[in-house]
This record gives C-alpha cells, structure tokens and sequence, in this order.
C-alpha cells in the first residue's frame, strides 16, 4: 500500500525534519513545528534513537536542543548515542529521575498524593532548562 500525506506546499520548508531519510520521506517531509508529538512502543522498540536522531538534527541545523529523561541517565543516553556512533556534546540533557532515598521514611509525604508532588517538581525543572 502507497501512502502520501498531502501537505500545502509552502508549509512543506517549515517542517521539522527526523533525520532518518525513510520517515521524513513517510511524513512528506517532516513533523509540523510546534506541535506535541509522543512516540510509543515497547522497550527496545528505536524510541530513544529516533529522539536522539530528531535532536542531532536540530543541533546540526543550529538549533537549542533539550533532552529530557524521566527514566534513563544520561550516562545511559550517552552510551546509546555511543553505540551509534553519534556525540550528544550539543544536546542539552535534563534527567529527572527520583533518587533512591526518595523511598525512605523521613522523605515521604502524608498530605499530597506523590505523584502531585513529583509532577509538580518535574514540571519546575523542566521549565527552568526551557527557559535556560
């Protein structure tokens, strides 16, 4: 089955190319800017390359690019982009990852559901690297 995906043609230079020639060739060009896009599937799947490959391909065009991970390290990041070859040096990487004394007994709260609190920490500091 042939798909193309019919676009104006003066937005087609404003879109926001993957990186990888195959999915920008499927997405008639690229993603459409400024839009929220969530990328699913099961762990081992290309999630985190094909991030990493849309980011480089900002940062090779000049542009500021932030990661943010919520469940690897960045060391982790860095090791895949290694295993790939690829440096992360001009990518901006924010890891949010609970520490391991977030569990204990002294640090837990009793008045807010965890999550309310952990969201609202995460959504601080992920505005605070935007805005940097």
């Amino acid at each position: 089955m042939n798909v193309k995906i019919k676009r104006p043609v003066n937005d087609a230079a404003n879109l926001a190319k993957i990186g990888i020639a195959g999915l920008d060739d499927i997405l008639a060009g690229g993603l459409t800017p400024n839009r929220l896009y969530l990328i699913d599937g099961d762990p081992g799947s290309g999630k985190t390359t094909v991030a990493l490959q849309f980011l480089m391909q900002g940062a090779d065009a000049g542009e500021t690019t932030l990661y943010v991970t919520l469940a690897e390290s960045a060391q982790e990041l860095v090791a895949v982009a290694a295993s790939h070859g690829w440096s992360l040096e001009n990518i901006n990487l924010l890891e949010i990852i609970p520490g391991g004394d977030a569990l204990t007994t002294d640090e837990q709260i009793t008045m807010f559901h965890p999550s309310e609190v952990e969201l609202g920490e995460a959504t601080e500091k992920i505005l605070y690297a935007v805005e940097k």
